[in-house]
C-alpha cells in the first residue's frame, strides 16, 4: 500500500493480499462515499472560513471534490490499494492539486470523527426512506380496510376461530403496529441526527475549528458534544438495527398470515401473480415466494442487529477497529428491512380479499358463543362467570339450542333460563356474525361504524407523519444545496 496517503509515514512495506483484505472496510464504504465527499466540503468550507487553510490551497481542493460531488466518486478510489474510501479519496484529492494543497483537507480531523459524521449522513437518509416507505405501506392498509368494514371474518385467538372481526379491523391492527415502528425509527433518527465532525481522534483538535458551523452546513441539529463520546458511540448503530428487527417481527408476522391466507386450505387471500413464483416441476403451483422470503429476512436482520451489539458491548472507550465490522451489520439490517417495506407495500396493494371465504368462516367454532354469554349477563341477570359455565356446558355438547341451554343452566346455576325469556329466536340472533361485530362497538372495536371513525383517525395520523418526512428530507436538501452553493462560491471568487 505505498500510494496510501495515510501509511506511507509511520509504516513501511507492502501487505500480504490477505492482510490488506482483512483490513479492508471498502466493500461497507461504498455505503458512505458520497457522503464523505460532502463531510470533506463542510470541512473545507470550515478550514477556509477560519484561515487554518489558505485560500489557493483550499479553491484548489474545493474544485476537485465539487467534481466528485458532480460526477461521482471515481472508481479508482476503491481500489485495494487503499485501507478505506477515506485514504482514497484523499489520495485522489492529492493527485488533483498536489501534495502541499491537497494534503491540508486533513487538518483538524480523525478517520475516526470523519467515518462517524458519513455514517450518520447516510444512516439518515435511509432512515427517511423507511419512514416514507412505511408511510405508503400504512396507506396500502388503511385503504383496503377502508374497501373492507363491513366484510366479516374470523378472529383467532392460538390459531383457533374466537370471535367475529372484520377485515378492516384486522388491517388497522397492523396499520397501528406499522405506526409503532415509524416512531421508533422517528426516535433512532433524532439520535443519529447529531454532528461528531470536530471530535478529531477523541481529544478534538488545537485548530480553532467551528463544530457548529460544519453541523449546520451538513443539516445536523445538535452536536455529539464529547469528543470522546462522538468517535466511539455506536449506540446509534444499535438502537437502528433494533428498530429494524422490531419492523422486521410486524412484517414477519404479517407475511405468516398472508403465507397461511393463501393457501388451499384458508383461500381468504389470491396475490397478485408478481410477487407470487411457480414451481419447477408442479405446474398447477403458485407460490407466496415473497411473502416467504420476507419472513425468512427477519431473522437477517434479527442477526445483523445481535452482531452489531456483540461487537460494541466489550469496547473501551474510545475508538477500537472493532467498531469497523458493526458498519456491514447496520447496512445489512437497513436495507434487507427497507427491501420488505416495499415487497409488503406492493403484496397488500394488489391484493384480492374474499369476503365470502370470510364470512363462511366467521361463525365456526361457536365463535359467537362470547356474545350469547354477555346477553344472558346483560339481559337475564346472570353473573358473566355463570354465563360463561353455561355456553361452555352447551358447547361441549355440541350444539347451542334453547334446551341444552336451559338444561345446563339448571344442572350449573339451578335457574331456568326459559322462565326467565329466553328464547330460539334471541339466541339466534345473538349467534348472528353481523350482530356479535355490530356490538363491539367500543373504541378500537370491529363495529363497522368504529372502525370507520378510526380511518379516520388515522388517515389523519399518517398525514402528519407524511409531513414530517417531507419537510425533513426538504431540511436536509436545502442544507446540502446552500453548502453547495458556498462551495462553488468559493472556487469562482478564487
Amino acid at each position: 500500500m505505498s500510494s496510501d496517503p495515510v501509511r506511507r509515514g509511520r509504516l513501511t512495506g507492502g501487505r500480504p493480499a490477505e492482510v490488506a483484505a482483512f483490513l479492508s472496510s471498502m466493500e461497507a464504504d461504498r455505503w458512505i462515499a458520497d457522503a464523505d465527499v460532502r463531510v470533506d466540503i463542510a470541512h473545507l468550507l470550515m478550514l477556509d472560513r477560519q484561515g487554518i487553510i489558505e485560500r489557493d490551497a483550499s479553491s484548489a481542493v474545493m474544485a476537485a471534490l465539487l467534481g466528485m460531488y458532480e460526477h461521482g466518486v471515481p472508481e479508482t478510489v476503491f481500489d485495494d490499494e487503499y485501507e478505506d474510501v477515506h485514504a482514497g479519496i484523499e489520495a485522489s484529492l492529492i493527485a488533483a492539486s498536489g501534495m502541499d494543497k491537497g494534503g491540508r483537507l486533513h487538518m483538524g480531523r480523525s478517520r475516526n470523527d470523519e467515518v462517524a459524521t458519513c455514517i450518520r449522513i447516510r444512516l439518515r437518509s435511509e432512515l427517511l426512506a423507511h419512514l416514507e416507505g412505511l408511510t405508503s405501506l400504512r396507506a396500502a392498509l388503511l385503504e383496503q380496510a377502508g374497501n373492507h368494514t363491513e366484510t366479516v371474518m374470523p378472529g383467532f385467538t392460538h390459531l383457533q376461530h374466537a370471535q367475529p372481526t372484520t377485515l378492516g379491523h384486522y388491517l388497522l391492527a397492523y396499520e397501528q403496529a406499522l405506526s409503532r415502528d415509524f416512531e421508533r425509527l422517528v426516535d433512532a433518527y433524532i439520535r443519529v441526527n447529531r454532528s461528531p465532525l470536530g471530535a478529531a481522534a477523541f481529544a478534538s483538535t488545537g485548530y480553532p475549528i467551528d463544530r457548529e458551523m460544519t453541523a449546520g452546513l451538513l443539516g445536523f441539529p445538535d452536536l455529539m458534544l464529547n469528543t470522546m463520546d462522538a468517535v466511539s458511540a455506536r449506540d446509534f448503530v444499535i438502537e437502528t438495527a433494533a428498530a429494524c428487527t422490531i419492523l422486521m417481527s410486524t412484517l414477519s408476522r404479517l407475511a405468516e398470515e398472508i403465507v397461511l391466507w393463501s393457501s388451499a386450505f384458508v383461500r381468504f387471500v389470491t396475490l397478485d401473480d408478481a410477487y407470487c413464483s411457480t414451481s419447477s416441476i408442479m405446474p398447477q403451483k403458485k407460490n407466496p415466494d415473497t411473502a416467504e422470503i420476507m419472513r425468512g429476512k427477519s431473522g437477517a436482520v434479527a442477526g445483523a442487529f445481535t452482531a452489531a451489539f456483540t461487537a460494541v458491548k466489550g469496547l473501551p472507550m474510545s475508538y477500537n477497529r472493532d467498531l469497523q465490522d458493526v458498519t456491514p451489520s447496520l447496512w445489512r439490517a437497513v436495507a434487507e428491512s427497507g427491501a420488505c417495506i416495499g415487497i409488503a407495500t406492493g403484496i397488500i396493494s394488489t391484493a384480492t380479499f374474499h369476503p365470502e371465504r370470510m364470512r363462511e368462516e366467521a361463525g365456526r367454532g361457536f365463535s359467537t358463543a362470547t356474545e350469547l354469554a354477555d346477553v344472558l349477563v346483560r339481559e337475564f341477570g346472570l353473573p358473566f362467570r355463570a354465563a360463561h359455565n353455561i355456553i361452555g356446558r352447551a358447547v361441549r355438547s355440541g350444539e347451542i339450542t334453547l334446551a341444552v341451554l336451559e338444561a345446563a343452566a339448571r344442572d350449573l346455576s339451578g335457574i331456568s333460563l326459559a322462565e326467565r325469556g329466553l328464547t330460539e329466536e334471541r339466541i339466534a340472533e345473538a349467534l348472528d356474525v353481523d350482530v356479535s361485530v355490530r356490538m363491539r362497538s367500543a373504541p378500537g372495536g370491529p363495529a363497522p361504524a368504529t372502525v370507520t371513525g378510526a380511518l379516520s383517525m388515522r388517515d389523519l395520523a399518517l398525514e402528519e407523519d407524511r409531513i414530517w418526512v417531507r419537510s425533513e428530507q426538504k431540511r436536509l436538501q436545502d442544507a446540502e444545496d446552500a453548502m453547495i452553493r458556498d462551495a462553488r462560491k468559493l472556487v469562482d471568487e478564487s
